[in-house]
């Protein structure tokens, strides 16, 4: 008994993200996302759609959908969700260098008409667009900076990982300031008293260098001074390296080889990103070794003769740090700042007390200090002996101090901020933008 012949079901598109387009030129796959625009010109609409990996330009010609298919692309509402099923085909002209021709168009979730995204392509106020921050994150601006910022993270992170340093995490809850309480967050701690929420792991991290050798910590920090410049966040990441065995020139080699690793992967993963951003490259291609590097001495005599009104033994101001740095096409390091100006902690200059072997670095262009570190104190009289001198509770830093009882050595290390390091690398003006929900002095939400 013979049987009819069937035809075997169509093969089902893959489900695919718009970064693996390229893989899928000239097949039928279905994407997953939002309608970020929408053009229509007679029978054929342009929709543009974002998934979170990137952007894609799809064609939808009536004769080709229907009329049904059709009208449905043709009344969809910016933000709405949708699944798309189309051809891929390559085009040069278009973002991401792929176009879709539609063939079908599922709405997930429609946006009303009546209640529209409120983020339109006119001009917003910054407080409009903050108030808004959990929708502005959805523009190609902000999209670029928060990918910048994931490849510097993990940039951060190889280059100590590969470097020979292991990751130990630092408490944010704290029972003392490492530089004072004044510019912490204070909060009750059960029968304790007060905890204060971490400025630093530094302190722990000197404790577990002389445990482990080359350590990092990588975290939230806090910092409760009333900043409202453009470069400051009262919550913002900072990654932390310790060493033992290292004086001040090897604390400066290795935040030069840090700081051009992350620079240089940026360039490689994110040239998309960074030309969304209309970042002028050729400034991030000059940040090689070596770095300038120059004393406070030399700094103060420069910025005096640029106008600054500064003297020796100030601490830098905002402007200060950017005439110092605008000579350069790439960080320079400052060293040795008078030992009264930096914390309790800073070793001085043995053949100058009156100066810490401490190191700034600032970047160019205006940016400001993007890392500050040095060697520490590791004599135990002259640890309490500073401790005196800043008025700070010996019974809180025993532990501190047992670390110059038992062992100690020369080390040091520093700290950079990544929302600075990305607004640098992004070239853009306010840290607000690199990082996904903002921490400041007046906001707190979303």
């Amino acid at each position: 008994m013979s049987h009819p012949a069937t035809t075997p079901p169509a093969p089902t598109p893959p489900v695919i993200t718009i970064q693996q387009a390229s893989r899928y030129d000239g097949r039928t796959v279905v994407i997953q996302g939002w309608l970020h625009n929408l053009r229509r010109s007679g029978k054929i609409a342009f929709p543009i759609v974002r998934d979170g990996t990137g952007f894609l330009q799809c064609v939808a010609v009536k004769a080709q959908v229907g009329e049904e298919t059709f009208e449905r692309i043709k009344h969809l509402t910016h933000e709405t969700s949708l699944r798309l099923t189309g051809k891929l085909r390559a085009d040069e002209r278009a973002p991401g260098g792929f176009e879709m021709d539609v063939e079908d168009v599922q709405v997930i979730q429609a946006v009303s008409p009546d209640d529209p995204f409120p983020i339109t392509p006119k001009e917003h106020g910054v407080d409009f667009l903050l108030d808004h921050r959990h929708l502005w994150l959805r523009s190609r601006l902000q999209h670029a900076v928060l990918r910048v910022r994931h490849s510097v993270i993990r940039a951060v992170r190889d280059f100590f990982d590969n470097d020979g340093f292991t990751l130990v995490d630092t408490p944010i809850l704290t029972p003392a300031a490492c530089e004072g309480t004044t510019t912490l967050f204070e909060v009750p701690y059960f029968d304790e008293g007060s905890a204060y929420l971490a400025q630093s792991g530094q302190l722990y991290n000197e404790a577990t260098a002389m445990a482990m050798g080359k350590v990092y910590c990588f975290g939230p920090t806090f910092r409760a001074e009333k900043s409202k410049t453009r470069r400051h966040l009262t919550e913002f990441w900072m990654v932390e390296p310790e060493m033992p065995f290292v004086d001040l020139n090897d604390i400066m080699d290795l935040a030069e080889r840090f700081v051009e690793s992350v620079v240089a992967r940026v360039l490689d993963e994110r040239k998309e990103e960074l030309k969304t951003l209309e970042r002028d490259v050729s400034k991030l291609e000059s940040v090689r070794r070596p770095f300038p590097r120059i004393s406070y001495d030399d700094a103060v005599k420069t910025l005096q003769r640029k106008g600054s009104e500064i003297q020796w033994g100030g601490d830098f101001g905002n402007a200060d740090e950017t005439l110092l740095g605008e000579d350069y096409d790439r960080p320079i390091l400052v060293h040795r700042f008078p030992t009264e100006i930096k914390a309790f902690y800073m070793q001085p200059d043995p053949t100058r007390p009156e100066v810490a072997l401490g190191v700034d670095m600032i970047a160019p262009e205006g940016y400001g200090e993007l890392i500050g570190g040095g060697q520490r104190i590791h004599d135990y009289d002259l640890l309490v002996e500073r401790l005196n001198e800043h008025k700070l509770p010996r019974e809180a830093f025993e532990w501190f101090l047992d670390l110059r009882k038992y062992g100690s050595v020369p080390h040091g290390g520093f700290g950079m901020g990544v929302e600075r390091c990305v607004a640098w690398i992004c070239g853009i003006e306010h840290v607000r933008e690199t990082i996904a929900f903002p921490r400041m002095i007046y906001r707190m939400k979303p």
